[in-house]
């Protein structure tokens, strides 16, 4: 039996939210959340990935993706204590770090939220398309790639200060992170909500499905909700509102799901 929001299978209780930005992102660019979380009553973790949030790009040089899962298991180390599990929250590459979080620490993750899961990512030269062969090579003749954030309404956006480029050997690192994902992805049987856009220009919609295949959860516990307009940045453009009720709405019946009585 559980009863007053305590796991009977490990005795922790849901205690916080962590959120897990996106790469070459901070903060901003999951900011449109925060006063929604806090309304839930659970306490908001919001670490800053390595090499993000600084003056420039170059601070990405020399990180790999298992710097960014040290950052983020730090995090949720700090955050659970001896008792307390949380709602992960991730957007596009975070939400890579927290599908890692689930199936490496189920006892501390209640649930996933995975914003835009970058699973396959448009460009040719990443995992699963049809060029990815050549980024190997592409890594040792290019020194940086440049990125634009493209949204479905700049006039009805929060536009974050996000880097316009990165080093390419880091680029290459996030491809790791992406194809050791997938690898565990069978291992996780979170309850989870995923969120994405028909229309994103950085991620194909195809990966949503993807990950609804991958993952272990059960059938009644993982869904998908669809946003018709909006691009990548989809706590930030013009459905933000709905994607961010979307998510106080599933933290709010996770909840709920730890407070009702079971046997």
């Amino acid at each position: 039996m559980r009863i007053e929001g305590i796991d009977s299978r490990n005795g922790r209780r849901l205690t916080g939210v962590m959120i897990l930005h996106g790469f070459t992102a901070n903060l901003e660019s999951v900011k449109p959340l925060f006063e929604a979380v806090g309304r839930t009553g659970l306490e908001l973790f919001t670490p800053l990935l390595r090499g993000h949030g600084q003056a420039s790009p170059d601070a990405l040089r020399g990180v790999t993706w298992l710097d960014w899962l040290d950052d983020a298991e730090r995090a949720m180390a700090a955050a659970t204590g001896a008792g307390g599990k949380l709602v992960v929250i991730g957007h596009s590459m975070g939400a890579l770090l927290a599908l890692q979080l689930a199936a490496r620490h189920p006892d501390l993750v209640d649930s996933v939220i995975l914003a835009t899961p970058p699973i396959r990512i448009a460009s040719l030269l990443a995992p699963g398309r049809p060029l990815h062969f050549l980024a190997p090579l592409v890594s040792m003749l290019v020194d940086r790639w440049e990125f634009q954030s493209r949204f479905a309404d700049p006039a009805d956006a929060i536009i974050p200060e996000n880097y316009r480029w990165a080093p390419t050997r880091t680029i290459m690192s996030m491809f790791e992170l992406l194809e050791a994902t997938m690898a565990v992805m069978n291992r996780i049987s979170a309850p989870t909500l995923i969120l994405h856009g028909r229309h994103d220009s950085s991620i194909l919609p195809e990966s949503a499905g993807m990950v609804m295949q991958a993952i272990g959860t059960p059938a009644a516990e993982k869904r998908v909700e669809w946003f018709e307009k909006t691009d990548h940045q989809i706590f930030c453009d013009c459905e933000r509102d709905r994607a961010v009720s979307a998510v106080s709405g599933f933290i709010v019946r996770r909840i709920a799901a730890g407070l009702s009585p079971q046997r």
